[in-house]
């Protein structure tokens, strides 16, 4: 079953805060939503978690409920994280994993992007993004790749496209750093980075790329990544059906070996 996940932590903490603060006042959500504006199911959404509160419905309903600030002080955590809301779910489940699998097919993977790389590809967001909403999301991919040295520390496999490690995003020269990074993050033991060669005849990744993590209870997820936002994967047909095409990838791509090789060749080349 793919279950998307749209609300982020935050998101659901100020949920759960509004909910328990309207129900303590007795209000419904359609009353509630009549005071801020929101159609019932949008009052609904906001408590699950799966759409963050926008305009004046923070403080509307924080003097209308009697929350005394208590709303105002959770909603302004959810504006410190840059990630996108369905994303934000991820992030968290991955800051965990005792393993992380990645293939990836157009860009590096986020875990391995250097600063300058991550804002060469914020920079192709379409629509734009404000120069405020770039950086705060470089920082949050940076703050991501702690997950390579933390305690114990995880498995981490990736497998990328030669193209990505030729497209020169950013140019010349953010290209090159991002290579020279690529391979110290190789070098540690407890990760193995694979090059899916541009001239195979066959390919077991046509479908996209996806990442497949073992979570810290031991449970197996999949997540997949697209142009509106990203669902996971955990009904175990279609897991398992993933978990053999990531195992496929890896046996068509590039040894380790022969990839550091080649990252180093075009690394060389720039």
């Amino acid at each position: 079953m793919h279950s998307r996940e749209n609300g982020s932590g935050n998101s659901k903490a100020f949920g759960a805060l509004l909910r328990f603060h309207r129900e303590r006042t007795g209000l419904s959500q359609e009353a509630l939503g009549r005071r801020v504006g929101y159609s019932k199911s949008q009052v609904a959404m906001v408590e699950r978690g799966e759409r963050p509160p926008k305009g004046h419905f923070v403080s509307v309903a924080d003097e209308t409920l009697g929350a005394q600030g208590a709303l105002l002080a959770v909603a302004e955590q959810l504006r410190t994280s840059h990630m996108p809301s369905w994303f934000d779910e991820y992030a968290a489940e991955e800051a965990k994993a005792v393993a992380v699998h990645t293939y990836a097919n157009h860009v590096m993977a986020g875990l391995l992007q250097t600063e300058a790389y991550a804002r060469a590809v914020f920079g192709c967001h379409c629509p734009p993004l404000d120069d405020e909403t770039v950086e705060g999301r470089v920082a949050d991919r940076l703050e991501r790749q702690k997950l390579f040295h933390r305690k114990p520390v995880p498995i981490i496999s990736m497998v990328l496209e030669q193209v990505a490690i030729t497209r020169p995003l950013g140019g010349p020269g953010v290209l090159r750093e991002q290579l020279r990074h690529l391979l110290d993050v190789a070098r540690l033991r407890h990760v193995e980075i694979q090059v899916m060669p541009t001239d195979r005849w066959t390919h077991g990744g046509l479908d996209g790329p996806m990442i497949l993590l073992e979570t810290d209870e031991h449970r197996q997820l999949a997540y997949i990544e697209g142009q509106d936002g990203g669902y996971f994967v955990s009904e175990q047909a279609q897991l398992g059906n993933l978990l053999s095409k990531y195992g496929i990838l890896r046996a068509q791509a590039l040894t380790p070996e022969e990839s550091a090789e080649l990252i180093e060749q075009v690394a060389r080349g720039l």
